[in-house]
């Protein structure tokens, strides 16, 4: 945005690509309001990508003069983000748009055909005057006024013409909300020929649920997957964390044990640390592992990795896994923990249920489940007894090895478990 001699400057930061590869980001959460002051790097916005919450800060320094976009609505790359005005010498207030009368020009919204009126007001102080426009009524006869590819796009997959929505946004504009709208009254109330039942909703998927939806089904079309199982005598493994417990020791969790089983077993069968190579037709092996553990979270499922999980302890392990975690659920986790993963570990248990057959993480080629720990009848040395019985499960690519390796990798987990104590002194 070009400004007159000795005016103050507008710049306007765009959206950037924030290293995902994706297309657009959900605004969070505003930092600053318009007429805040903002310094270089100054955190100005959380947005929501497919993968995490992160904090975009500002490339430059002065004054917020625009917002584009509304919290819970989606921004595309590139697209306007925010506008930092820097402060005009003395005796210049206003920018050459303002000078002219056009009206307020956001970046990409052109300007109306109607010049709104403005009025100012003086900060206490004697700060610069703020110009304010005036409230216009939409005039019914204008022609829609769409700027977002993103909303046209939208209204077009509907089936739905721009002519037909009434637009709230500045000047009459035809926002995202907008075209939602007109979508869900259009099919609220319709019947759906495959099930003869009235629609009631339809709710647009965000784009963290796209990304997953789009993961999920690249895994299932080229991942040549099967999935083996095996019932686990926990027993033992509670006994040994009770003891050091009795002790007045801090003893690691669960999770934490069947970490370090787990990479122990993959130092045994590398090749399950890997990913395939489709262009080449190659394995790729790792040297290290990067644990992946899948994490409910309030955004969805997410699976963060402790990085260099094989250079841990169990003690270790335990205590990043708490951290990984929490930041995963509060959107902290980085880039690198987010993408990293080199094999996951899926402790469904959480979730009451026994047993699973995952969907491996694309491009991982195997994953490892492990179902709720219940109390359980059980034949020990020809006596029954009652033990603590869990399922573990195992999906595996059957690209990079069969079912003889496949049980033998979980055998080395299984027998971890089931005789800790001496696993542990060969760890």
């Amino acid at each position: 945005m070009s400004a007159s001699p000795g005016a103050g400057t507008t710049q306007t930061f765009t959206l950037p690509d924030l290293g995902e590869g994706l297309t657009e980001a959900e605004i969070v959460r505003w930092l600053v309001a318009v007429g805040d002051p903002v310094a270089v790097d100054q955190a100005v916005v959380e947005v929501e990508t497919a993968k995490s919450v992160v904090e975009v800060p500002s490339p430059y320094a002065g004054t917020v003069s625009v917002l584009h976009g509304e919290e819970g609505r989606a921004v595309d790359v590139g697209r306007p983000l925010i506008s930092i005005e820097r402060a005009a010498p003395a005796g210049e207030q206003y920018r050459e748009e303002e000078q002219a009368g056009s009206g307020n020009v956001l970046i990409g919204y052109g300007t109306s055909e109607r010049t709104p009126g403005r009025r100012r007001t003086r900060r206490a102080g004697g700060a610069a005057d703020v110009v304010h426009a005036a409230a216009t009524p939409a005039m019914p006869d204008r022609v829609p006024r769409v700027t977002s590819p993103l909303v046209r796009r939208l209204a077009r997959e509907a089936g739905l013409s721009v002519l037909g929505i009434a637009g709230t946004g500045a000047d009459g504009l035809i926002t995202r909300r907008d075209v939602e709208a007109a979508i869900a009254a259009s099919t609220t109330g319709t019947t759906s020929s495959r099930t003869g039942l009235a629609v009631a909703e339809r709710v647009p998927m965000n784009g963290f649920r796209k990304a997953v939806s789009a993961a999920l089904s690249r895994s299932r079309s080229e991942i040549p997957e099967a999935t083996v199982w095996v019932d686990v005598d926990f027993t033992e493994l509670f006994a040994l964390r009770d003891q050091a417990r009795a002790r007045g020791l801090l003893a690691p969790g669960l999770l934490a044990y069947l970490a370090r089983f787990t990479v122990a077993a993959l130092q045994v069968h590398p090749e399950l640390n890997g990913e395939i190579d489709a262009d080449r037709q190659e394995l790729i092996r790792y040297d290290g592992v990067n644990l992946a553990i899948a994490t409910q979270t309030d955004r969805g499922l997410v699976v963060p990795a402790v990085l260099g999980a094989h250079r841990l302890t169990t003690t270790e392990l335990d205590a990043e896994l708490r951290r990984l975690t929490t930041a995963a659920r509060e959107g902290r986790a980085t880039q690198a923990e987010l993408s990293g993963g080199t094999f996951t570990l899926n402790n469904y248990g959480a979730f009451n249920v026994d047993g699973s057959a995952a969907i491996i993480n694309h491009p991982q080629v195997a994953i490892l489940g492990f179902g709720r720990i219940i109390d359980r009848p059980w034949v020990v040395d020809g006596e029954l007894t009652i033990r603590k019985i869990g399922q573990m499960s195992f999906v595996f690519d059957h690209r990079v090895c069969d079912g003889g390796t496949a049980a033998g990798f979980m055998r080395i987990v299984a027998d971890a478990i089931e005789s800790p104590a001496r696993a542990i002194d060969h760890l």
